[in-house]
This record gives structure tokens, sequence and C-alpha cells, in this order.
């Protein structure tokens, strides 16, 4: 009897082992075909317990089944549902059309899965164990589901096209010869892409893929010791959010949903590098309670991202760097400790709209922000806050953050302009407080009215002379420009001549620093 023949007349091969028959008949009948033992220690797929002949089929009877398989019985859907299987040999469709469901529970891979170029309907391999998941190029009308299945030499899913969603929660996945845990450049999934409690062990690639909903790594551990990057996600594009946040242990998992009361919870922790630039997120970048290990030379980078809200509640990094740099985001939700110190924040162009804090976080701390940002004097940070506040309301703080960029530019000047600028500071604070100039003129005008009271001048010329009034002749020193009448009729010597020259020369420096000041806030107008 020739395969083909069989296959057309519904008959059953003669070279089947009985697993194998028994799987033949459920797949004709749709129904799922079972090999568990009822023990949990011997049918765990991830453990040491030997699966004998009684639960193995081959894996090119699978294939058989899947590419070309007997019809199904009347009434009946023809699908591969197995559970508690071991399959020998390496599980090759390459390039395949399967159009049967596929379903395969806790079952146990001798050899690799060969997917690349195949195309299916719906695959869900749930806590199987696998050396490796090879599938390039996979396409998909529905899901593709990978939860709890361990992998011990990597996932490639390179340009693949899933329909709907990925699943990959409880996943394990360990690095292949590259490095790589999971190779998914170029993905494009329909739907969410839910890899919460994943357990990466090397670097997982996500390069310029694209998910239709939310990308979800909630709970989820990267650790890649023996490389730079535990995700390279450039290009990135998600249509709603993606979560680097906690998940509740135990809780169903839904995405989103609520803990239950005394659920334990798992936050992100991603031990190496996290690169995200030019990423593109339709809501928001999610980082509450995050922890990011990291070594001096890695760094989390966000560079040129654009995301309308950008939550930024993580722990804060000992080591390693915040890469911030021409991103562009509509509100910022942040906290006060969840920023790197001085040397280790980069936000050279990075654009914010709003400012939501989570916590106390005082315009102290948040001038320290901007300071740890900028190693060398720049203006853009400091002049972006001011007006994030004064758009706000925060007028009065908005120009404290002027006036600490004039003090942070000051010390970039040499001597002379060092001291103008301290001169500055002191009688108007850079014009951004112009009722101290007022003052200063009250003080100076009192203290020299007070001086020449003590004296008596005599008059330039004998005739047609003013009264004398100490306080007029004070105010015409002090006022440049403006002749009240009194300086040039009256003869100055010796001390008072340099009194009279400093009291000038301070109503000079007073008048320039108010007409620097004014000219601020009518820029600032």
């Amino acid at each position: 009897m020739t395969q083909g023949a069989g296959l057309r007349a519904g008959d059953l091969p003669d070279d089947l082992t009985a697993a194998e028959a028994g799987m033949w008949q459920a797949f004709r009948n749709g129904s799922g075909y079972d090999l568990n033992s009822g023990d949990a220690i011997v049918d765990d797929p991830h453990g040491g317990q030997p699966w004998g002949p009684e639960r193995a089929v081959r894996a090119r009877i699978i294939a058989w089944l899947l590419l070309d398989g007997p019809p199904a019985l009347a009434g009946r859907v023809s699908s591969l549902k197995l559970a508690g299987v071991r399959i020998t040999g390496a599980l090759d469709l390459a390039g395949g059309t399967v159009t049967p469901y596929v379903e395969m529970k806790g079952c146990r891979f001798e050899r690799d899965v060969l997917l690349p170029e195949a195309r299916f309907t719906t695959v869900r391999l749930v806590n199987c164990s696998v050396p490796r998941l090879e599938a390039a190029r996979v396409h998909t009308e529905g899901d593709l589901h990978l939860p709890r299945c361990r992998f011990r030499n990597g996932v490639r899913l390179t340009d693949a096209h899933i329909g709907t969603d990925l699943l990959l929660n409880q996943a394990v996945v360990h690095r292949d010869r590259t490095g790589r845990s999971i190779a998914a450049d170029g993905l494009t999934v329909g739907q969410d892409l839910q890899a919460e409690f994943l357990e990466s062990h090397g670097e997982l690639s996500l390069r310029s893929a694209k998910v239709g909903v939310s990308l979800s790594l909630r709970g989820a551990r990267l650790a890649n010791p023996s490389g730079r990057l535990a995700l390279n996600a450039p290009q990135l594009t998600v249509e709603r959010t993606l979560y680097l946040s906690p998940a509740g242990v135990g809780s169903p998992l839904l995405s989103g949903t609520t803990p239950a009361r005394g659920t334990r919870i798992q936050r992100f922790e991603c031990q190496g590098g996290v690169r995200l630039d030019d990423g593109r997120f339709g809501d928001a970048v999610d980082l509450e309670r995050a922890r990011f290990v990291f070594t001096d030379d890695q760094e989390l980078s966000l560079r040129r991202v654009q995301t309308p809200e950008l939550r930024f509640l993580g722990e804060q990094p000992e080591r390693g760097k915040v890469v911030l740099s021409g991103a562009r985001v509509v509100t910022l939700v942040d906290r006060a400790g969840s920023w790197p110190g001085p040397g280790n924040l980069h936000m050279g162009g990075f654009g914010y709209e709003n400012l939501v804090p989570r916590g106390p976080f005082p315009l102290t701390r948040r001038l320290e922000w901007v300071a740890a940002a900028t190693a060398e004097y720049n203006p853009e940070p400091y002049e972006r806050l001011a007006a994030v506040l004064r758009a706000a309301g925060e007028d009065e703080d908005a120009r404290e953050v002027l006036l600490a960029k004039q003090r942070r530019r000051r010390e970039t000047l040499p001597l002379a302009g060092k001291l103008w600028g301290y001169a500055q500071d002191v009688t108007v604070a850079y014009g951004y407080r112009p009722g101290r100039a007022a003052v200063w003129m009250a003080v100076l005008w009192a203290a020299s009215a007070f001086a020449f009271a003590h004296t008596t001048l005599e008059p330039m010329n004998s005739d047609g002379h003013p009264g004398w009034s100490p306080a007029l002749f004070a105010l015409d020193l002090l006022l440049p420009v403006i002749d009240l009448g009194q300086a040039g009729e009256w003869q100055l010597r010796g001390g008072w001549q340099w009194l009279a020259a400093a009291i000038v020369l301070l109503g000079w420096i007073l008048a320039t620093t108010v007409a620097a000041g004014a000219t601020r806030l009518l820029r600032r107008g």
C-alpha cells in the first residue's frame, strides 16, 4: 500500500506504532490525544523523568498529518491536539502550508522545531520542552502561543508575521550560538505581544518589530551577562503601550488586570543594556518599578523615542547611563528617586510638554536633575524646563530655573565675565528679581544722602546756584542720564570726589543690570 493511497482512503498506515496510531485517529476525529500518566512529577516535560516508547511519536508522522494528512471523519474537523507526548526527530514543516489547528501541551521535543516560511492558522505550544524553535518568516493567520515553554537554544522569529497575538508568558529562553535568546527582528504582530514573566538568558532582539496593540514585558526578567544588550529593540513600533512594569505572581495572566490582594508582585528586571532608539509608541512607555542593572558601559537608551507619555518610575540605576537625547514626549511622569546621578543622565534635545511628578519632587531636586544631565553647560534643558513650568502657571519656579541657568553659565566665563555676572546676580538676580534694584538704589541713596548731609559744599558759581540739598545731590549722582541740576553746581574736593565717583559708578551698574533684566523680561514676554 502506498502512502498516498492510504491517505486518500483514510486508512491507517501499516508502519505506525500504537502511540502514533492513536494520534492518527484522534487527528481525524479532531479530539485531544493525551499520553500523560497522571503523576505530575513524571509528566513534567522539563523534568528528568524518562518517557518510554509508549509516549513517543515520530516527528515525521506529525509532519505527515499536518501537511498531507487523512480526511476528517464525517461531521468532524481534523486537528492536532497532543498532551504529554515525546516527539522524536526534528519536526520539519519548513515552507509548508498547515491548515489544521495545532495545539501541543506538556510535550517534550527531542530535537528542534523547524517552521521557517511555513503558514499556519493557529499554533499553540503550551508548557513544552523544545531545544530550539526556528521560525523565521513564519506566517500565522491567528495566534502563535508559546506560554511556559522552555527553549534551550533560543527562538528565531525573524520577519515572522503573526496575525493576531504572540504569547510568550512564563517562557524560559536560553541563548543560541550567536548570544541571542529571541531573534525577532522585523517581527509583525497584528494585536498583542505578551511576554509576561518571560525569562530571557541572552539578547532579546526586536529590531524594527511592529506590534499592532501593546507589548507587555510585565514581570519579565532579562539577563545577558555575556553581551552588551539584554533588550535590543531600535525602531520598534507599538501602536499602544510598551510595559516594562510589575505583574502579580500567581494571578491570571490577563494583561492589565489588577492583582488580587495578597498577590506577590514581580517587577520587570533587566541585567544588561536596553536599546529602544527611534521607537514609536502610540500611548506610553511604562517603566513603573522597573529595575535595571548595568555595568558602567551599558545604558538605557531612549534616543529619539516618540510617545505621548513616558512613565519614568523605576528604581534608580546604580551604574550605567540613561540617555534621552532627541526624545519627544508629551507628558513626562517621573519620580525624583528614579533618575541617575550626575554624569549618567543625558537629555540633549529631550522635549516634553508636561511634567507630572509622582511623589515629592521639589524645584531644588528638579534643578539637580537638569544639572545631572549637563556635565558641561547647556542652556537648552533649563529653557525647556522653564517653558514647561511657565505653561503650567508656575511663573516663579520658571524664573528660578532661568536664574539657575545664568548662574551655571557664569561658571564658564572668564574672570571679568564672572565678576560682572556676580554683580548682576547680587543686584537684580540677572533681571529675574527686578525689585532688588529698587532696594539697592534706596539704600545707596539714603547712605549717600546721609554722608553729604554732614558736609557743606561750595557752589561752582556764587550767583544763581540752587539751594544745597544732600538728598537731591545724592540722587543726581546716582541716576545716570537724568539731570536734576545738582551734581554740576557744587565743588567736590578730596574724599568727597572719590565718594561721588563711586556713587556714579554704582548708579551705572544698577541701571545697566536693570536694563539687561528688562530686556530678558521683554524677550520672555
